[in-house]
């Protein structure tokens, strides 16, 4: 499956933003889809994930700590989209923001990639 994001941007601390990641290539609905960032000098780090509670003991979806209550995934099957809707965003949130898409019983690793779209989020 290809991945193609999209969405960001710079806002100010408390702000919101939406960025976007669009699948193409396989059935959509067959995935678990993923969000992650890495900010500079740092990690990528796993930010949230949606899947179906049927094939994914995960449930529907799943955080992190750090953006929990914060940040909502969200996914479009006719559209093939995936979103992740930011609020409350902080200077710690400024990262690029990687989707990803695996099937179950694989790895994030073993998966799909997009390339990453740059938040950043001014104080």
């Amino acid at each position: 499956v290809q991945l193609q994001a999209s969405g960001g941007g710079v806002v100010q601390a408390g702000g919101s933003l939406r960025v976007s990641c669009v699948a193409s290539g396989r059935t959509f609905r067959n995935y678990i889809m993923g969000w992650f960032r890495q900010a500079p000098g740092k990690e990528r780090e796993f930010v949230a994930a949606s899947g179906s509670s049927i094939l994914w003991s995960g449930g529907t979806t799943t955080y992190s700590d750090s953006v929990k209550g914060r940040f909502t995934i969200s996914r479009d099957i006719a559209q093939n989209t995936v979103y992740l809707q930011m609020t409350s965003l902080k200077p710690e949130d400024t990262a690029a923001h990687y989707c990803a898409a695996r099937t179950y019983g694989r790895t994030w690793s073993q998966g799909s990639w997009g390339h990453g779209t740059l938040v950043t989020v001014s104080s």
